[in-house]
């Protein structure tokens, strides 16, 4: 391997290749002048069906589900890979450019909410679904969100970066990164070996936040990697990943903004998008 040495001072020739090296710059802010659309809901999401947010969308959907009209909801698609997440409207909204970002346009001055663990929070909160209001019960389900927010990450920009994305194969990269993924999908077997959910008894935002990662990573559906990780000796962990995508809500929430696979709903303004979907 060859021992690169750092410079005193990081400076970067180009781009850093790969699926997504062409997008990545060392600094924050708009790139390009772009008014977000606008739709007919209070609601307003900017997103894409990655599992950060398909998190959103879930929640969304079971909030639907429940009869809180006030949950109807915009789902406007944001392309990533061709910047729309630097554009001077998606800043506004989302400092960081990153997705998901909200938009709450039911009150006189609309809130804006960034990060997929706070929008989850936020939602939770003001719906008053999902979330116990019982303080152990709520600390148990904070503590696993705030786990997946520190966590996921080593399985995206981690493991997945460096075992599917990128340009070239790193042995100790691919090692350090698949070491700690398995040891999270390890730690969610135990959990799950002595609970029906992830925080208790009761399906709360934690299930959200950590299914679209750590359950389709155990289904085999990120990264193409379920034999490498030998996802079937998790067993606890992929009887609750079948029970979260066995729940109507979960289906029409995790395809919201996708435009791969199967089944893709670019954007969301009504619930009869759902009817229009190819059987």
């Amino acid at each position: 391997m060859e021992n690169y040495q750092p410079p005193k001072v990081w400076t970067l020739d180009g781009d850093l290749g790969g699926t997504w090296g062409k997008l990545n710059r060392p600094v924050a802010g708009a790139t390009h002048q772009r008014d977000l659309p606008v739709g007919k809901h209070p609601l307003q999401l900017y997103s894409m069906g990655t599992p950060n947010g398909q998190k959103v969308t879930i929640l969304l959907e079971e909030l639907l589900a429940l009869g809180e009209s006030g949950a109807e909801y915009d789902a406007h698609l944001i392309r990533i890979s061709e910047g729309d997440q630097f554009s001077s409207g998606f800043v506004a909204v989302n400092p960081n450019s990153k997705i998901p970002a909200l938009l709450d346009r039911s009150a006189a001055e609309p809130i804006r909410v960034f990060e997929s663990g706070a929008i989850l929070l936020y939602l939770a909160e003001k719906f008053g679904h999902f979330l116990p209001t019982e303080l152990a019960a709520r600390t148990e389900v904070l503590n696993w969100l705030f786990w997946l927010q520190g966590s996921a990450p080593y399985v995206g920009g981690g493991f997945g970066h460096f075992y599917h994305y990128a340009p070239v194969k790193i042995e100790y990269a691919i090692n350090r990164f698949t070491m700690e993924a398995k040891r999270q999908l390890d730690l969610l077997d135990k959990q799950l070996a002595t609970h029906r959910f992830i925080a208790g008894d009761n399906y709360s935002i934690a299930d959200m936040a950590i299914w679209p990662w750590y359950g389709c990573l155990a289904k085999g559906l990120l990264y193409e990697a379920s034999e490498f990780l030998d996802v079937q000796s998790y067993r606890h962990l992929l009887r609750w990943t079948d029970e979260i995508a066995a729940r109507p809500a979960v289906a029409r929430g995790r395809i919201v903004n996708r435009t791969w696979g199967e089944q893709q709903l670019a954007e969301r303004h009504d619930a009869t998008d759902f009817d229009h979907l190819a059987k």
